[in-house]
């Protein structure tokens, strides 16, 4: 039992970190397009290590419906990160994002580069399988506002990160603050808060949930988007993860559903 857990300990310390953000939802297009381990939206403390990389591909196809109008929105991220010492990363994200609005008749459609990125990760604390890391991190106004790819602004966040592993069990909690600088009248403080867990099958296999909130950007709702996810991580290598998990709107102002999906790839 010992080797099994020493075993799973290695193989956790070699699990890459987050992005995205972090999406916690696309709707909103505020979340950071960094994101963790695929298929799930909150991220864990682990780290790549002192001069290793790493190359994650998420795609995510979204469905929502409200007051008749309907969206479909396919988003697409490249998160590129390396390990400036075992315990520090740092990472940068590539989003692109398509919309299509279906209202009345008339069909809207959008798409281009939304805001990059840059992110460093810090796990400042490791012991026993409970670890803490701190995620700061900045958005650039790399997308179009007008068309709905970003807020317009440069932005800050933090994320406090926590990971509690015991094998065959992992669980993961993050709080955050996001600072909103916008131009069209959003609220500027924002809040983050999911939780997420992990079960081992086999070796090569692992079932993943995941459950978040966020403070709703727009004024004009008192809602704030919450979400449910479930799906799985399969490893074909020790180096290759391959995600894929269904995402549910707990809330009228999430995305009703997404299929969220990717590879992530470390050398």
């Amino acid at each position: 039992m010992n080797e099994l857990l020493q075993a799973f300990l290695r193989m956790s310390n070699k699990f890459f970190p987050l992005y995205l953000l972090i999406s916690l939802t696309y709707l909103t297009g505020l979340t950071p397009n960094a994101f963790a381990a695929i298929p799930l939206v909150t991220d864990d403390t682990g780290t790549q290590g002192k001069g290793k990389f790493q190359l994650e591909v998420l795609g995510e196809y979204g469905y929502d419906k409200d007051d008749g109008a309907k969206e479909n929105t396919e988003d697409f991220t490249a998160s590129f990160t390396y390990g400036i010492f075992d315990p520090v990363d740092i990472v940068l994200s590539v989003p692109y994002e398509f919309g299509r609005e279906k209202e009345g008749g008339c069909t809207e459609k959008e798409q281009g580069l939304a805001d990059l990125s840059l992110e460093l990760k810090w796990r400042f604390f490791d012991r026993e399988g409970f670890s803490l890391a701190l995620k700061p991190g900045l958005t650039l106004p790399t997308g179009d506002e007008e068309k709905g790819l970003g807020p317009g602004r440069a932005n800050g966040y933090l994320f406090l990160l926590t990971s509690r592993e015991a094998a065959p069990w992992a669980f993961h909690l993050n709080l955050a603050y996001i600072r909103n600088e916008n131009k069209t009248d959003e609220r500027k403080n924002l809040w983050h808060v999911s939780l997420a867990s992990s079960y081992d099958i086999f070796k090569y296999l692992k079932f993943v949930g995941d459950l978040g909130m966020e403070k709703n950007p727009y004024r004009c709702s008192s809602v704030d988007p919450a979400y449910i996810l479930g799906g799985f991580i399969y490893s074909p290598r020790e180096n290759v993860d391959i995600g894929l998990g269904i995402k549910g709107g707990l809330t009228d102002a999430e995305t009703d559903i997404s299929v969220r999906g990717g590879v992530t790839w470390r050398f």
